[in-house]
Order: structure tokens, then sequence, then C-alpha cells
């Protein structure tokens, strides 16, 4: 559940500003939590059928064909999005590392950081599967558990900034509601479990006496226990000691103590390895499924290993083009994350469970689609226009 999306989280605040902040945060996790456990009540509703798949439940909930239409795209674009930024993500914290342990060395461009981390999945896209994936998942939260605590605790050691401000940055009234949408999807980026929730399920045994629902959704307040204790210290500890002056990745504003905050990048470089590949493999299978039966190709080794280095090759040539993190974040957490986090859940309860109209249930998942809705609309202009007015200063690939 903890995503490298935390780091952004002190910028996201200082977009939105205390109240607006607070709100937004605290309303995310809520209805988040929500939309989670309607998916995890929804996996078992039909008795002797468990939907393992997001889209499995999108067909039961609107029909073969359209479930299809509905889902599909919206997964890709969230595995897609996840591994660009990612890329750009395991890149920036690449080159942080370079730079605090050796601050005398010649400096490194971001591209070819990037170019670095990306090799790395040159390799690793080709392991038949990840049986050890257990493995990869318990190293990946121990990774994002220390490195949201070494973000704020670092922060507090720092204390707070002399000159720290909490006023909006942006000059222009436009400007200001155009970055609080931006920061909208910031905070939507964070919190995205939701595609891969039906997967985690499907592994659990169930019995019609103890359906796999139970453990399930223990589990899952766990982790958001867990979410809460890693998002919130992160976001408002982090804006309070920076203000408005906090960078879009939290671990760049930190500078001293240096082993804490080299140790705290190669903790992030370490989660995103096993996190680009958990959010690839699904692509991965989806594209050779196509074009062995679509294309009609047929599935050998030399298949496998074109597709899968086109597709890294890809992901790492438009993480090069637009290393922006911010501007990224925001732009997939609106267009992506926000339909499968925020309303998909609600649109499929009140499909397939059709509650009375404005009874509590009703009135709570109409709430949620609209919040969602305004999130998807709103988020990618502001994400796009962040993306914009920093390719003007940039030079690409410099």
């Amino acid at each position: 559940m903890v995503g490298a999306g935390v780091l952004g989280l002190p910028y996201a605040m200082s977009e939105l500003g205390w109240g607006p902040g607070v709100a937004v945060m605290v309303l995310s996790w809520i209805i988040t939590l929500y939309t989670l456990w309607q998916m995890v009540e929804m996996h078992e509703m039909v008795p002797g059928r468990r939907f393992d798949r997001y889209h499995e439940l999108g067909q039961y909930a609107f029909g073969e064909k359209l479930g299809l239409y509905i889902v599909v795209p919206q997964q890709l674009i969230v595995e897609v999005g996840v591994n660009i930024v990612y890329m750009v993500t395991g890149g920036t914290s690449l080159k942080k590392f370079h730079d605090t342990v050796c601050p005398s060395c010649k400096q490194i461009k971001t591209t070819y950081f990037i170019m670095i981390f990306a090799s790395v999945h040159f390799v690793l896209s080709h392991l038949p599967n990840f049986n050890s994936i257990a493995g990869v998942s318990l190293a990946a939260a121990v990774m994002s558990l220390s490195y949201s605590t070494i973000a704020w605790a670092a922060s507090i050691e720092k204390g707070v900034q002399p000159d720290v401000q909490y006023g909006y940055k942006a000059k222009t009234t436009a400007g200001t509601v155009l970055d609080f949408f931006a920061a909208l999807g910031d905070v939507a980026f964070a919190y995205a479990g939701h595609n891969v929730v039906l997967e985690i399920q499907a592994t659990i045994p169930s019995t019609p006496e103890k359906p796999s629902k139970g453990p399930m959704w223990r589990g899952v307040v766990v982790a958001y226990i867990i979410v809460a204790l890693c998002y919130f210290p992160v976001a408002f500890i982090g804006y309070y000691m920076f203000g408005n002056a906090v960078e879009d990745n939290v671990l760049i504003s930190l500078k001293k103590p240096a082993w804490l905050i080299a140790m705290a990048n190669m903790f992030v470089v370490i989660h995103v390895i096993g996190s680009y590949q958990i959010y690839a493999i699904p692509v991965f299978d989806m594209m050779e499924t196509a074009l062995v039966k679509k294309l009609h190709f047929k599935p050998t080794r030399t298949l496998r290993f074109v597709s899968r280095n086109i597709y890294v090759a890809l992901t790492m040539f438009l993480g090069m083009t637009f290393p922006f993190f911010s501007g990224l974040l925001s732009f997939f957490g609106g267009f992506a994350f926000a339909p499968t986090t925020y309303f998909l859940p609600c649109i499929m309860w009140l499909a397939i469970y059709k509650p009375r109209r404005f009874s509590l249930s009703w009135w709570t998942n109409w709430i949620c689609i609209v919040i969602g809705v305004l999130l998807m609309i709103l988020a990618p202009i502001g994400g796009l226009r962040m993306i914009i007015i920093k390719a003007k200063t940039y030079q690409f690939y410099s």
C-alpha cells in the first residue's frame, strides 16, 4: 500500500495549505478505506464464485464486453503510469545518493541515472515469475517504512526553517487554484492499492463457514494503520518544517545527516525496483497474450525477450523525457488512480447491490463518486500545467 507517492505528500500539503491539506489527507484515507472494504466484500458475493481480477468484477457488474472496456484500459494506464513515475523516482534517488555520498564528484545528469536504473529492469523483466514475491514484498514493506520514518525523523531533527512560510507559492489566483488541483492528484497517487487487492485476496483460502473476507479485512485494517503512520507524519511534519519551500520529493529537501539521507534514498531505489516489477508483470501478461492470440505470433523466448525489452525501454524513454516527479504524480494520480481507487468500486456496488434510493449506502456511494469524478477531471489539469511550466525552462535530455 505504501508507495513512493508518500515522498510527494509534503509538497502536496504546501499547495493545499493547512486546513484543506489535513482535510484532503484524512478524507482520502477514509474514502479509500471504504472502497477497499467494498472490494473485499464483493470478492465473494456470488456463492461459489470468486472474482480474482479487477476486470472479472467489472464484467459481472457492467456486462461481458463493457466491463472489459471500462476496467482494462484504466488498469493499463495505472500500471504504465506507475512504471514511468518509478523510473523517474529511481533515477532521482540514485542521483541524490551519488551527490550525498560524494559531493565533490563530477555531477552526472539525471537522464543518465534513469538509464542506470532502467538497466536493472532489462535484466529483471526476464525472470519467469516472482515465486519469491513474498520476499520482494517484505523487502519493499520494510524499505517504505524505513524511508518514511527517516523522512519525518530527519525533518524533526532539522527543525523549523528560519524563514519558513506557509502561504501559497503561486503569485496569481489561477496559479494557486491549478496548483491546488495538482496537489489533489499527488494525494490520490499515494493511496493506490486497489488495483491488486483482488489478486491478493484470491490467494487466501476460503470456505462458506470461513470466507476469505475475514482475514483479508483484518489485513487491510492493519495495512491502513501502517499507512496512516507513514503518511500523516511525513506530510504534516515535512510541511511544518519546510513550509512552501519543500521540494516535490521531500528527501531532496533534507541534506544532513548525509549517511542517513543517502541510506533513505537507497531504500527508495530498492523499493522502487521491486514495485516496478510488480506493476509491470500484469502488463507483460496482457501484452504477450495480445501478441499471441490477436496477432498470431509464436509464443517463443524471442517474443518475450523483444516485447519486454521494448516495454522497459519505452517507460525509460518517457521517464527521461519528462523527469518531473510531482507533475507526473498529479497527472497519473488524477487520471488513472482516482477512478480505480475512489469511484469504480462504488459504481460497481450500486450496479450489483442496488441499494434503496436515498438510503445511507446510496448517499455514501454517490458522494464518493462525485468526489472521485471531480478528482479525475481536475487533478490532471493541474498536473499537465505543472509539466508544461517545467518543460518550458527544461532542456530536454540535458
